[in-house]
């Protein structure tokens, strides 16, 4: 995965590079410098992939908790 490539990964899943940096523990500096090389760690696109299904599955969680008794 290139730099434009994880931006565009972001924007998909809503976030921001400081909420990403945050998130992950790692300093903001360290995302901002990958532009520079143009070389995401091979982490971060499996990463942003269980991101986007743990979300997906918070969602299912959300709507289908109303209608189970505890």
């Amino acid at each position: 995965m290139n730099y434009k490539e994880f931006e565009e990964e972001l924007k998909k899943v809503k976030l921001n590079k400081k909420e990403f940096s945050a998130i992950t523990e790692l300093s903001y500096q360290t995302v901002m410098n990958w532009n520079n090389t143009d070389n995401v760690p091979k982490w971060v696109k499996s990463w942003l992939s269980n991101y986007i299904k743990a979300k997906e599955f918070d969602n299912v969680i959300k709507s289908v908790k109303p209608y189970i008794k505890d």
